[in-house]
């Protein structure tokens, strides 16, 4: 069988509370996974993509491309 690379943006969200980070994938929805570190945020990313992908593909369903990157913004309002 031919493997095929995706490629996705993930978000790695600090937890200040906890320590570590949450990470998503905005193009898989559902798929959200967490670290201690940055790097093992980024390694429990790169897992969780994959067997999302396996599974999509086993399961004979189509696999999400990412068409466009996110883009994060930050935005102060006063309240």
């Amino acid at each position: 069988m031919i493997r095929r690379e995706y490629t996705y943006s993930i978000v790695l969200d600090p937890d200040p509370e906890v320590g570590g980070y949450t990470v998503s994938v905005p193009a898989l929805p559902g798929v959200v996974t967490q670290g201690e570190t940055l790097d093992e945020a980024i390694a429990m990313a790169k897992e969780a993509i994959q067997c999302h992908i396996e599974g999509l593909i086993r399961d004979g369903e189509p696999v999400p491309e990412e068409r466009e990157h996110p883009r994060v913004v930050t935005v102060s309002v006063a309240a």
